[in-house]
């Protein structure tokens, strides 16, 4: 018997593996909205699917989430009727994809108060800085100018920090709907976002200051794991795994430097919220998750998509700026960076990310004030842009 009924906008990696998973283990009758066919039939055929929980030197632990179903997300009757009967909702879907979901939210919500339900609390599981902010920009595009969003729904931001590998081909031919992931399964959640209180999730860490949680997932998990990327990469090209990085001789010596910058950035802008001591025991627990050889995460899922990871408010210039912004050093970073630009670690069948292709097609490692100029959008006519460029690149801007 289910307690309530959650949606989520997503199926893939943290969808299934994460949110979905923590309702499901809840109690909620679990909805997926996706956008594959195949995946939609899967879960509708099976009505349950596998994680398979992987860490160092224990046996791997198999969850069965069950029951679920999935519903194709461009049929917007079917998103309307399962919003309206709705407790809880949730969004994995990437940036890329919100607004054409939220386009769909938009009308169901409304659907949802004309049938006298209360407001629908709609969770951001997304690597969003501003996320409550954007959802509501995005929905009163989609509604009537003066219509109250907070009257329809409450916007949850989360810091999501859950690692899912890219699935080996072997284990999805096998079973196209198992994943694999890690122990960790902490969600924390903007504990003002919800309208109706929280939901009673294992593992649910509601905050006062989210934002203090999004950027230190964004600048100390985001920034280490892309580090150790393209710093292990740019010591040994050979190498396919993460943890095969963390073992190279002082990398996580390195990485520990650069993580702690930012980390001490981050308990300047948020004192309260993020004190020394539980940035530093963060750290180490990353670089053993990261560390995780059962988990087989790949040196190119961690560094790929440079375009994206190298701009301006992402991890590693994003961290550099709050860094120059605290008047503190980012040397250790500005190492990262520099990796970065030799990163061409390839994927299973040996080809590089199509993004990175294009990149690499346009800028060499010899271009790094370019790539800071075109691609991190830093102004050298800016003072702490321009700290940062002469930091990252030796030079006066």
């Amino acid at each position: 018997m289910s307690i309530g009924s959650f949606v989520q906008f997503g199926a893939g990696n943290i969808g299934r593996s994460f949110i979905g998973r923590l309702f499901s283990a809840a109690g909620y009758e679990t909805v997926f909205l996706d956008v594959d066919e195949k995946l939609i039939t899967l879960i509708n055929e099976r009505r349950s699917y596998r994680v398979v929980v992987k860490a160092n030197d224990v046996a791997d632990r198999v969850m069965e989430v069950a029951p679920v179903r999935a519903v194709n997300s461009r049929d917007l009757e079917a998103v309307t009727r399962e919003l309206v009967q709705a407790d809880y909702a949730a969004t994995s879907v990437g940036q890329g994809a919100l607004p054409s979901v939220i386009r769909s939210i938009a009308p169901a919500l409304l659907a949802r108060r004309a049938a006298g339900r209360l407001p629908l609390d709609i969770i951001i599981a997304e690597n969003l800085r501003s996320g409550a902010e954007y959802f509501r920009t995005e929905l009163a595009r989609n509604l009537e100018a003066g219509t109250e969003i907070d009257t329809l729904a409450g916007l949850v931001e989360t810091s999501i920090g859950k690692m899912v590998p890219i699935m080996p081909r072997e284990a999805l031919a096998a079973d196209p709907l198992q994943l694999f992931a890690e122990p960790y399964d902490t969600l924390i959640v903007d504990a003002k976002g919800f309208t109706r209180g929280l939901p009673p999730l294992p593992g649910l860490k509601a905050v006062d200051d989210i934002a203090a949680y999004v950027d230190r997932k964004l600048f100390v998990h985001n920034l280490g794991h892309a580090a150790a990327a393209y710093l292990g990469h740019a010591r040994d090209p050979s190498m396919t795994y993460l943890w095969e990085a963390l073992e190279l001789p002082g990398l996580a010596q390195l990485l520990r430097r650069a993580m702690g910058e930012s980390a001490a950035a981050l308990h300047a802008a948020y004192p309260a919220s993020l004190p020394v001591a539980e940035l530093a025991e963060h750290i180490e627990d990353l670089l053993s998750r990261f560390a995780n050889r059962a988990l087989g995460d790949t040196i190119h899922r961690v560094g790929r998509d440079l375009t994206r990871k190298l701009s301006r408010d992402d991890r590693i210039v994003g961290a550099c700026l709050l860094a120059a912004r605290q008047g503190l050093p980012f040397a250790a970073i500005a190492e990262a960076l520099r990796a970065a630009l030799r990163f061409k670690a390839p994927d299973e069948a040996g080809a590089l990310a199509k993004a990175d292709a294009l990149f690499h097609a346009r800028y060499t490692p010899d271009d790094l004030a370019l790539v800071l100029r075109e691609v991190s959008g830093l102004d050298p006519a800016r003072a702490v842009d321009r700290q940062v460029i002469e930091g990252i690149t030796g030079r006066d801007a």
